[in-house]
C-alpha cells in the first residue's frame, strides 16, 4: 500500500511564478504563503470577495450596499449590485470574436467547434426565440439534454434573459425528471429524442412525451434536433417546435441586469430517497466563486483547454462551462468514458491538447487497474478528481503515469457548486491528502460536542457564509427545508455530511459520508478507508461496505464485491481480504460476510449508494429506500436484501 502523505509532486519555481494566484497576490500587494492568504480570505470575507470582483473586473454595477450582511442561514451579498452571468461569460465576444470558445466531441468521433463570436451569435438567436415564446425574468427553462453545444447555448440564452435554467441528463428516467421539473413549473422544455452511449442508441421520444404531459405550466416544447418540428394541432395548449425554429431569427445580444442573488439555475440533490431538493444558486455567487476557483485553484486562463467528464445532470457540467468566465476553451464530450476502451478519455485529451483534465475518482481507479499509461498528453498541466475520495494508490498512479502533472483532488458538492477543499499550484501534492482549504471557505472539523479539532476525524462544517451557497430552495417559502438540510445540527453552522480530518498544515483527508460511517466497537471509520484496502486487490472491480448496526446495538458488517473479469471469490482471496482489513484497519473491521454481486449500486453521477442499501438491509423496500430512476444501475438492488445477511 502507498503511505498516506507520501510526497509525490512539488511545484517548480516556474510553476509558482506563472500561477494565476501568484499574480493575484502581487495585485493585492500581499506577501506570504497560501496559508496566510487563506486565513485572510476567511477572516476578512468582505475584503476578500470585494477583491475578487475588482481583480476580475466583473461585468456589472457595484451597488453602495455592504458586501455581506447577516449570518448563516440567510446571509446576503453585494446588496444593491447588479450583473448577469451570461454577460461575464461572453464579455470578450465583441472584442475578440475569433477566440476559441467551445470544442465538442462525441463517442462516434464527431467534432464541432465554436468561436466566442459564433457562440454569442447563437446565444442571441436562441435568446430571441425564447423571448418570442414569452420567456422573461424569473421564468424557468428546463432541459432534458446531453452535453452538447446546444445545451450550453440554451443555458446562456436563458441566463441572459434573467430566466432560470434547470437541466437533467437524458439517461434519467421519466419519474426522476418529473420529480425534479414538476417542482419548478417550467415554461419551456428543451429535449432530445434520444442519445448515444456505449455504442448504442437510446430512444427517449416517449419519455419526453411523458415528461411534457406532467408539466402543466409549459407553453412550448423544443425538440433539440436538426430540422423543424411539426406544429401542434390547432387548439393545443403547448406549442412544439424544433431547434432550427427556436434559433431561426437573428436578434441583438443583450443581457438583463439582475440583483446579485437573482436565481441563475436550479440544481438538485442526488434524489436517492424522497423528492430531490431543488437548490437555487444566484448569478453573482456563481460568477465570483467560479472566477476564484477556476483561476486560482485550477489555474485556468485564456490559454487553456478545459475538460471535465460530466453529464448535464451533475454539477460538474455547471462548473465546466464556467471555464468561459476565465476565457478558457471548454471541451464538451457526449458519450461513454470507456467506449470503445478504458483509455477513451485519455485519447480525447491528447487529441484536443487538453491542459486541464477533470474526471471522477472511479475513472482514475479503473485506469490504474487496467494498467494504462496515457500518452500524448503534451499540453496537460493539471488533472482534477472529484465525486468520491481518491485513495493514496490513485494519487500514486497518477504521479507515476504523469509525473509532471499536478493532481488536484477536490471535495465539495452540488449544494455550493464548487469545492470546499482542493488543490492550488503553490502547494505540493501528497498521497491521499487534499492540499488545502479553498479560498473563502472556512472549513473546519467538528468533534461530537461541536468543538473544532485538528488531526482528528470529525464532521466537515463551514462556519462562515460563502457567496455560492444556495440563495434558497425552490418552493421553500419559509426556508425551513433549507435550514433542516444544513443547519439542524449546529445552529448557524453548515454541516455538509462528510467526515474530514484537517491536518496541522491545512491539508485534509475526506473519509466519506458521515451518515454511512462504520462504527465497530466504538471505533468510527469512514468508508473510503475500507474501500482503499479492498479495491487495491486486482480481483476486485468495485465494492460496497455496510454496517447494519443501530443505536446502541452492533450489527453485521457486510462487504459486497464485484469481481474483475475472470476472477472468482476463492477461499484464498477471502482470507487475503480479511487479513488485509485486519492489518490495515483493525480486527473490528473484518466483515462478517463477503458477498459477490454483479454490480455496486451508484447514482447517475457515479456515487455509491451506501445509505439506501443500508436501509434495504434493515428492511425498507428498495423502491422506498432509493429513487430507482436516479440510479445508473437499478437492476443490481435486487441483490441487496435482508435475506442475504
Amino acid at each position: 500500500m502507498v503511505e498516506e502523505g507520501a510526497l509525490l509532486w512539488e511545484p517548480t519555481p516556474e510553476v509558482v511564478r506563472n500561477a494565476k494566484i501568484t499574480r493575484y497576490l502581487a495585485w493585492l500587494g500581499r506577501s506570504g504563503d497560501y496559508t496566510s492568504l487563506w486565513q485572510w480570505s476567511v477572516d476578512a470575507p468582505a475584503e476578500f470577495w470585494s477583491s475578487i470582483w475588482d481583480y476580475f473586473d466583473v461585468v456589472g454595477a457595484r451597488g453602495d450596499g455592504p458586501v455581506i450582511s447577516g449570518t448563516m442561514p440567510g446571509a446576503e451579498w453585494f446588496t444593491g449590485s447588479t450583473l448577469n452571468y451570461a454577460a461575464n461569460a461572453l464579455r470578450l465576444a465583441a472584442s475578440d470574436p475569433d477566440r476559441p470558445a467551445v470544442v465538442f466531441r462525441d463517442e462516434t468521433g464527431g467534432r464541432r467547434t465554436l468561436t466566442l463570436g459564433e457562440l454569442a451569435e447563437e446565444v442571441a438567436r436562441v435568446r430571441t426565440g425564447l423571448a418570442g415564446l414569452g420567456v422573461g425574468r424569473g421564468d424557468r427553462v428546463a432541459a432534458y439534454a446531453p452535453n452538447v453545444p446546444e445545451t450550453l447555448i440554451a443555458f446562456l440564452a436563458t441566463a441572459s434573459l434573467g430566466a432560470i435554467w434547470s437541466s437533467c441528463s437524458p439517461d434519467f428516467g421519466a419519474p426522476s425528471v418529473i420529480d425534479r421539473f414538476t417542482q419548478i413549473e417550467p415554461k419551456v422544455l428543451i429535449a432530445v429524442d434520444g442519445y448515444a452511449y456505449n455504442g448504442k442508441w437510446f430512444d427517449r421520444a416517449e419519455v419526453v412525451r411523458d415528461i411534457a404531459a406532467k408539466l402543466p405550466t409549459l407553453v412550448a416544447r423544443v425538440r433539440m434536433a436538426p430540422g423543424a418540428e411539426p406544429e401542434a394541432p390547432p387548439g393545443a395548449a403547448v406549442r412544439t417546435l424544433g431547434w432550427a425554429d427556436l434559433r431561426g431569427s437573428a436578434g441583438p445580444m443583450a443581457f438583463e441586469p439582475v440583483p446579485f442573488g437573482h436565481p441563475l439555475w436550479i440544481v438538485y440533490s442526488s434524489g436517492t430517497t424522497g423528492l430531490p431538493k431543488p437548490i437555487v444558486h444566484g448569478h453573482g455567487g456563481v460568477v465570483l466563486e467560479h472566477l476564484k476557483a477556476l483561476s486560482f485553484h485550477q489555474d485556468l486562463g485564456a490559454e487553456d483547454v478545459f475538460f471535465w467528464y460530466t453529464t448535464t445532470g451533475w454539477m460538474m457540467w455547471n462548473y465546466l462551462i464556467g471555464g468561459l468566465l476565465v476565457g478558457a476553451t471548454v471541451l464538451l464530450y457526449d458519450g461513454s468514458a470507456t467506449h470503445p476502451g478504458t483509455d477513451t478519455l485519455w485519447r480525447l485529451a491528447a487529441e484536443e491538447k487538453v491542459t486541464y483534465f477533470g474526471t471522477g475518482a472511479p475513472y482514475l481507479i479503473a485506469s490504474m487497474k487496467a494498467g494504462l499509461r496515457p500518452g500524448g498528453l503534451t499540453a496537460l498541466r493539471g488533472l482534477g478528481s472529484t465525486g468520491s475520495p481518491l485513495p493514496p494508490e490513485g494519487f500514486a498512479w497518477v504521479h507515476d503515469a504523469l509525473p509532471e502533472v499536478q493532481l488536484g483532488s477536490f471535495s465539495g458538492g452540488t449544494d455550493v457548486c464548487t469545492g470546499f477543499v482542493g488543490a492550488v499550484p503553490l502547494l505540493p501534492v501528497r498521497a491521499g491528502v487534499i492540499p488545502c482549504r479553498c479560498l473563502g471557505a472556512r472549513v473546519e472539523s467538528f468533534d461530537p460536542s461541536g468543538a473544532p479539532v485538528i488531526g482528528e476525524v470529525g464532521e466537515l462544517v463551514v462556519t462562515a457564509p460563502m457567496p455560492s451557497m444556495p440563495v434558497m430552495f425552490w418552493n421553500d417559502a419559509d426556508g425551513s427545508r433549507y435550514r433542516e438540510s444544513y443547519f439542524a445540527d449546529y445552529p448557524g453552522v453548515w454541516r455538509h455530511g462528510d467526515w474530514i480530518k484537517i491536518l496541522p498544515d491545512g491539508g485534509s483527508v475526506i473519509y466519506g459520508r458521515s451518515d454511512s460511517t462504520l462504527n465497530r466497537g466504538g471505533v468510527r471509520m469512514g468508508t473510503s478507508e475500507f474501500y482503499r484496502v479492498v479495491e487495491r486487490f486486482d480481483e476486485i472491480a468495485d465494492s460496497l461496505v455496510i454496517d447494519t448496526g443501530q443505536l446502541g446495538q452492533d450489527g453485521r458488517l457486510l462487504l459486497y464485491v464485484t469481481l474483475a473479469e475472470g476472477a472468482t471469490l476463492s477461499d484464498e482471496l477471502v482470507m487475503s481480504l480479511r487479513r488485509a482489513l485486519r492489518e490495515g484497519l483493525s480486527p473490528r473491521h473484518v466483515p462478517n460476510e463477503i458477498i459477490v454481486v454483479p454490480g455496486i449500486p451508484r447514482t447517475l453521477s457515479g456515487k455509491k449508494l451506501e445509505v439506501p442499501v443500508r436501509k434495504i438491509l434493515l428492511g425498507v423496500p428498495p423502491e422506498k429506500a432509493a429513487n430507482l430512476d436516479a440510479m445508473a444501475n437499478p437492476e443490481v438492488l435486487a441483490h441487496f436484501t435482508p435475506t442475504e445477511q
